[in-house]
């Protein structure tokens, strides 16, 4: 199975497949979890449920994230039991009891979480100069119109005049590489890490949006760890 016969929501079978053409290896449901891969499920509106829905009356695909939940999956349940999710806003929600149940059948895993983890097994799987040389460039930066084609839509403000003022928007030394003496403009370059973090502090940026960047944009990807570390540090 190619990378572009990979559904948008693959099936766990379709998941499991997938990546042992990609890794040489056998996948489970199990071995999906413990590499921290979200499972979804899409549920059709339930009027037992209307906080869950909003105004997605059609229903909404929602994740399966609470510890016990995952925990009951990677040890061989019969079906899917979800005590706790996000609505269709992304707002966690704690499920009355005895939660939902559906079908292991109904069970979705993300094409982009799939190649994500695709690319982070090649990665750490590379002989050490290669990761060096990825390490290496990842330290360069993204260009401007990288930064304005991730970041963009997230702020109101002409973010691309911010980028080019000498003000130090985004942290305090500011998220721009920086240059050497002669370097002109067009060449500078930003981390990304940085510029998440400040368009949280300084612009309320919510941090769903700024994660959901992280796995959408393939110019992140050498930012990936970076990232996760930082939002380790800070409890996200």
């Amino acid at each position: 199975m190619s990378n572009t016969e990979l559904a948008y929501r693959a099936t766990l079978a379709e998941a499991c497949t997938w990546l042992q053409t990609q890794t040489g290896k056998p996948w489970s449901l199990s071995s999906l979890i413990g590499h921290g891969i979200t499972p979804f499920v899409w549920l059709d509106y339930d009027e037992h449920f209307p906080e869950l829905f909003g105004d997605a009356t059609g229903g909404y695909a929602a994740p399966i994230f609470f510890q016990g939940d995952t925990q009951r999956l990677a040890a061989g349940s019969a079906d899917v039991l979800i005590s706790m999710t996000k609505d269709a806003d992304n707002i966690a929600i704690q499920l009355p009891p005895p939660g939902i149940r559906v079908p292991l059948d109904n069970l979705r895993f993300l094409r982009k979480d799939l190649h994500r983890l695709s690319e982070q097994i090649k990665l750490d799987a590379a002989p050490a100069q290669v990761q060096k040389v990825v390490i290496s460039e990842s330290t360069k930066g993204i260009t401007k119109d990288q930064v304005l084609l991730v970041f963009g839509g997230l702020v109101k403000l002409n973010l691309e005049a911010a980028l080019m003022s000498a003000e130090a928007l985004f942290g305090d030394e500011g998220a721009r590489i920086k240059p050497g003496a002669k370097a002109a403009k067009n060449k500078w370059l930003w981390n990304p890490v940085t510029l998440a973090l400040g368009l949280h502090e300084n612009y309320r940026v919510p941090m769903s949006r700024l994660k959901r960047v992280f796995l959408e944009h393939a110019c992140l990807s050498p930012w990936t760890r970076q990232w996760q570390e930082t939002l380790d540090l800070l409890g996200e």
